[in-house]
């Protein structure tokens, strides 16, 4: 299973309009650029770049310790507004309601997907996946 598939098992999870994988999957796909597909460490890379705080809870994430929150409008500035009312309007919710899912999903998902302040590259590794997947998915039920 590759990253974008667990990403999208979390965001049915975690979304109640997005309640079939193509649709969740599309909705993943919308916030990476050029249209090449759901892309964690892109995402990554746009929060540390942009600096200040959010790169700084980027961090907490990507380590081994607690997780810094982040806002909705760090999330819109961090992705880009239109991107996160791509990924909204493909879910059809409302801009602001996605920006919020995503400053709750995006943390976690990241922390859970990495290890030492880096993410994990060997996601293909089934014990790694069991593991993330039944942590994520009781850690928010």
């Amino acid at each position: 299973m590759t990253f974008k598939g667990l990403a999208t098992q979390v965001l049915m999870s975690k979304i109640e309009r997005a309640n079939n994988s193509d649709n969740a999957a599309a909705a993943l796909d919308k916030l990476s650029s050029h249209g090449k597909g759901f892309d964690l460490t892109e995402i990554v890379s746009k929060f540390q770049r942009s600096g200040g705080d959010v790169a700084r809870k980027t961090k907490s994430w990507l380590g081994d310790g607690p997780n810094d929150a982040i806002s909705a409008s760090e999330i819109e500035e961090a992705l880009g507004s239109h991107k996160v009312a791509a990924f909204a309007r493909q879910l059809g919710m409302h801009r602001n309601e996605a920006s919020e899912k995503l400053a709750q999903i995006l943390p976690e998902l990241i922390d859970k997907s990495s290890q030492g302040g880096y993410l994990i590259n060997s996601v293909g590794k089934k014990s790694f996946l069991a593991g993330f997947t039944s942590r994520f998915l009781k850690k928010s039920a």
